[in-house]
């Protein structure tokens, strides 16, 4: 199978080529090698590999990268909370409208398989049971409990302490801040897509991806990998809030695989969603501890600070992945941890290849133009930031 890989020199996009080439497909790729997380082409890309470089919203781009491809695997996207109304724009653009280019491109040209990095921020909070109220959906959290440290939600009725529960793919949809509202229009889109075309389209929820090759010290980074640029630094990593926050921490190669086993799962004419989780809940100071330890650092501060849009719990239940995917984690969170505590965040770049097959598309959205510019051709020696 010739398979196109968005975000291909991505952090996940990078190790999604590894396990499908090395699984026998034919891998191609588009990244526009964005200056906030790269400065060129990475060395850990396969000599030779075939990379378009350019902007997922340009249709000319989207057009050529797609070119022969039997499915795609799309992971290019701005990733990150967002901070404020300002960043609503961008991850609108970037990640609905790249999206819909995308989906467009494929349509036009046949393609029938579809697989979408969602990401576990698409429920908002996790799933939580009120002792006398059942299974119910806290509200945001307020600022003014955060700041006096109440960071448990409560129930919405009696505002009782809530237990934990495991979320599943049916949970109702609860994005919270602008990139998971970005997340759900993306699955909204590719099942737009999915039934118009009668393609399959499978949404991959990515819980707390961690590994080799994460983006140190920019808006990219996960909490593994700022926690991991502390402890090279010779300081403390920060936890936020008291530390108690429960997540799912998921290894980079168990969500590449995960990518690889669902191009041959989904129903033909819709989008099916999974989890992709470990099934083996952590709390962030556990994973900060075990990350100082393995690293042999300065033990974690809890500090109490917080953030507006991050949300306190959420455990996911793997099953649904295991039956239709076919899919089980294999890295444990002790392995995962002890191996990213010396692993290589994010290589060093290395200039590109003359002989590599790549384009270069300096775009600039139609919307954006004068009447007096002209409309821009490809060109080699510049890449165009997403």
């Amino acid at each position: 199978m010739r398979i196109l890989v968005t975000g291909a020199a991505g952090f996940i996009g990078s190790h999604i080529v590894d396990v499908l080439q090395a699984a026998g497909h034919e891998v191609q790729g588009l990244d526009s090698l964005a200056p906030a997380v790269h400065s060129g082409r990475p060395s850990y890309l396969p000599a030779g590999f075939d990379l378009t470089i350019g902007d997922v919203r340009d249709p000319a781009v989207v057009s050529r990268a797609v070119e022969g491809a039997d499915a795609v695997c799309h992971q290019a996207a701005l990733v990150g909370l967002g901070v404020d109304l300002a960043d609503l724009p961008a991850y609108a653009d970037v990640n609905v409208t790249g999206t819909a280019v995308l989906l467009e491109a494929m349509g036009r040209s046949g393609i029938p398989r579809l697989v979408l990095a969602s990401s576990m921020v698409v429920y908002g909070e996790g799933a939580y049971d009120c002792r006398r109220h059942g299974r119910v959906r806290p509200a945001p959290r307020s600022p003014d409990d955060l700041s006096a440290g109440q960071f448990e939600p409560r129930c919405p009725r009696c505002r009782e302490q809530l237990t934990i529960a495991t979320v599943g793919e049916l949970a109702p949809l609860d994005p919270r801040n602008a990139y998971a509202a970005s997340k759900v229009a993306q699955e909204h889109l590719a099942s737009t897509w999915a039934r118009m075309t009668g393609g399959s389209a499978v949404a991959l929820r990515y819980h707390n991806v961690y590994g080799p090759r994460m983006p140190r010290d920019t808006p990219y980074s996960g909490v593994a990998a700022i926690f991991r640029s502390a402890l090279e630094g010779g300081r403390a990593p920060e936890v936020y809030e008291d530390g108690g926050q429960r997540r799912d921490f998921v290894h980079v190669r168990d969500v590449a695989r995960a990518n690889m086993c669902a191009l041959d799962a989904g129903e033909l004419g819709t989008l099916e969603a999974f989890n992709v989780a470990s099934g083996e809940p952590h709390t962030v100071g556990e994973m900060a501890e075990a990350l100082a330890e393995a690293f042999g650092g300065p033990r974690p501060v809890v500090t109490g600070k917080f953030r507006l849009g991050d949300v306190r719990h959420i455990v996911a239940s793997p099953a649904a992945a295991a039956r239709g995917l076919g899919f089980r984690a294999q890295v444990s969170f002790g392995t995962g941890m002890a191996e990213f505590a010396r692993a290589q965040l994010r290589d060093p770049v290395t200039a590109l290849d003359p002989a590599s097959p790549v384009w270069v598309s300096p775009w600039v959205s139609p919307a954006a133009r004068t009447p007096a510019e002209p409309e821009p051709t490809p060109a080699r020696g510049r890449a165009a930031a997403v």
